[in-house]
């Protein structure tokens, strides 16, 4: 299977390099057909990887290259293949594919064609790399490598200013992140002595109770640290607060880009991440309390933005940072199984919402502000039913994918002792009656009511091209049977076992009582999570598709409120009047009394001012007399005669 291994990365690779470097010298169908087939045999390997780790129970964990020997330490390139790794890979590459195919239509007329394909086919291998690799080296690399190609893909379209502050405020923000990332795998190097996933993991009984002293006289415990600096580079990548502000802007990208990088890529590497590292986590209750904190901060407050918000992508953005903070608040919670479990099922249905949001952009002329939209139903039937679809799993309704992985998420967060689990469990609740209220305004206000849009002259609304529709129909199929299908073996059965730890008094899930899909159902309408989701639906129909006229006098009530929730509680005013404008002070001054003062005026104009006053003061020794030279000579003979002597 090692030669699987190495196709599965490198096939997409592959078509990366040809339709970018070689772009100029291939067709426009060439380009798609090159990187499609490497995404789609990517996807196929995939399949057989799954087939031959969960289901047939085999493990790969082996060295593929040796990079470096320095210090008696390796460092590698190598994979670890177990059930955690091969359900990512099919969830990565069968998502890749979907938005690959898509973006056939949705780029069609673009310039960029060519080197759009090159960017999310290299995309996928960054992702491939991080989630197959079996060390901390290859993890970085990975973990970096999907950071720069975002940078390239939010800022795709460079002639837009805002998609070029877009993508260096998501580079620069997860470069805060990664810094800390890097720091937790430099004392990962320093205590265990090795960055082998295996070699760290089995080593953990002999850190786990030494300390350190970052403070004087103040001891942490090294595990702390190092758990607390992993999970500050998952907060970057993951789009947790405060580190989350990048995330929404991201949306300047094309459309394809949003599906990729917000539903199966990019910002689940955070969660993945920290699921790999539950044997490390599990030794650390203040990591998982900080962890879980974040988490209920996020989950609950960023989907209060959704409800303000009236461009598509950006509620679909905000749902994605909250349905985030539900999977950090599980893996706080230690229900990492559970974590990773709504990573999948969040893949699939919110990789469609965003498609069918590009699907909707396209039939309105990239119309995207949902005041101008309405009473699409009509126009676009595949793209109606499949929104619906990708939106009944994202509230969790009963029976969808998201209803088995939320519920088990709320239900693990009442069972856990860890110290903010009372609060998270009153965010992850909360949360799921925001959820409904702003997915099914944003499906009200696009697809019911009144026509709003207007088409300048230009053809009426009409259902996108089969290649748009294809990949919204095959994300709604798993959206809807995902989570009943696997639901029992990998939080209740032993999917994971071996790629996840958690200790005996941590395991929250063993604490659920489960009965088969029909009893997790039927328990679910019992919940409070259920009347939760059905108050909010309601809310929506009311406010969004009956009483029109609430909503304004709702904003007009709570002004002060409503510009809170514009402003994103002040996030970004913060960070371009502190960071920003402090990084542009600390520069003047820096430029003033570094460059000006110092380079310019002591270096080059003072070494070029004292050359002019030495030549001013040496001319006087060039008196042109004969006697002046020889009198000088006769000195320096005589220095140098007494010289010799006195040596």
């Amino acid at each position: 299977m090692k030669s699987a291994y190495l196709s599965i990365v490198l096939l997409p690779l592959a078509g990366s390099i040809l339709s970018g470097i070689f772009g100029a010298w291939i067709e426009r169908k060439l380009a798609h057909v090159i990187t499609i087939f490497g995404v789609a045999a990517a996807f196929v390997l995939s399949l057989l990887v799954f087939k031959d780790t969960a289901l047939d129970g085999n493990t790969f964990n082996g060295s593929v290259y040796t990079w470096m020997l320095s210090g008696g330490f390796k460092f590698e390139v190598g994979f670890l293949i177990d059930s955690l790794t091969a359900m990512m890979m099919v969830v990565v590459t069968f998502v890749s594919l979907m938005v690959h195919i898509y973006t056939i239509g949705y780029m069609h007329d673009d310039p960029g064609y060519k080197r759009f394909f090159s960017y999310i086919s290299l995309f996928t291998f960054s992702m491939l790399m991080l989630v197959m690799s079996n060390n901390f080296l290859q993890l970085f690399f990975g973990w970096e490598a999907v950071g720069l190609v975002s940078y390239l893909l939010i800022g795709f379209w460079y002639k837009k200013e805002t998609a070029i502050y877009a993508n260096l405020k998501a580079f620069l923000v997860n470069r805060v992140g990664d810094f800390g990332f890097l720091l937790g795998i430099a004392a990962v190097l320093v205590y265990f002595g090795s960055l082998d996933y295996v070699e760290v993991f089995s080593a953990t009984d002999t850190v786990k109770d030494q300390t350190m002293e970052i403070f004087s006289g103040q001891s942490v415990s090294v595990m702390t640290v190092i758990c607390l600096l992993l999970f500050v580079g998952a907060m970057g990548k993951s789009a947790q607060v405060p580190l989350h502000v990048w995330l929404p802007d991201s949306m300047e990208g094309p459309t394809p880009i949003s599906a990729l990088i917000h539903a199966a890529t990019m910002v689940t590497a955070g969660i993945f991440m920290v699921a790999r590292m539950s044997p490390l986590f599990e030794l650390s209750e203040t990591a998982l309390s900080v962890v879980l904190v974040i988490g209920a901060i996020t989950a609950f407050f960023m989907g209060f933005l959704g409800l303000v918000q009236h461009d598509i992508k950006r509620v679909v953005a905000y749902s994605t940072l909250s349905q985030l903070g539900y999977m950090t608040v599980a893996l706080g919670a230690s229900a990492y199984s559970a974590a990773v479990f709504h990573l999948m099922t969040h893949a699939f249905f919110k990789a469609l919402l965003f498609l069918a949001a590009g699907s909707v952009i396209i039939a309105l002329h990239h119309e995207q502000d949902m005041r101008n939209m309405g009473g699409l139903r009509k126009y676009m039937p595949i793209t109606y039913w499949t929104s619906l679809v990708g939106s009944l799993a994202l509230i969790g309704f009963p029976g969808f994918a998201g209803f088995f992985s939320k519920d088990a998420i709320i239900e693990a967060v009442q069972n856990s002792s860890i110290a903010g689990a009372g609060f998270a469990y009153f965010a992850v609740l909360t949360g799921v009656f925001i959820t409904a209220l702003y997915s099914f305004r944003m499906f009200f206000l696009v697809f019911h009511g009144k026509e709003r849009f207007d088409t300048h002259g230009a053809h009426k609304p009409h259902e996108s091209p089969w290649v748009v529709t294809m990949p919204l129909v095959a994300l709604a199929i798993p959206s809807i049977v995902i989570g009943g299908f696997y639901i029992g073996v990998m939080l209740f059965g032993d999917f994971f076992k071996g790629a996840i730890m958690v200790l005996p008094e941590h395991d929250v899930l063993r604490k659920i009582e489960y009965s088969g899909v029909a009893g997790f159902v039927l328990h679910g309408l019992l919940t409070p999570a259920f009347w939760l989701t059905i108050a909010g639906l309601v809310t929506a129909w009311v406010l969004y598709m009956r009483l029109t006229d609430i909503p304004e006098k709702i904003r007009s009530r709570f002004d002060w409120l409503h510009r809170i929730l514009v402003n994103k509680y002040g996030f970004d005013d913060f960070n371009q009047a502190f960071f920003a404008a402090g990084a542009r002070g600390l520069g003047s001054i820096l430029w003033k009394i570094s460059d000006v003062r110092f380079i310019d005026g002591f270096i080059v104009n003072g070494s070029a001012g004292f050359v002019g006053w030495f030549a001013d003061k040496a001319r006087y020794l060039q008196t042109g007399m004969l006697y002046v030279y020889a009198f000088v000579m006769i000195i320096g003979l005589m220095l140098i005669l007494a010289w010799i002597i006195v040596s």
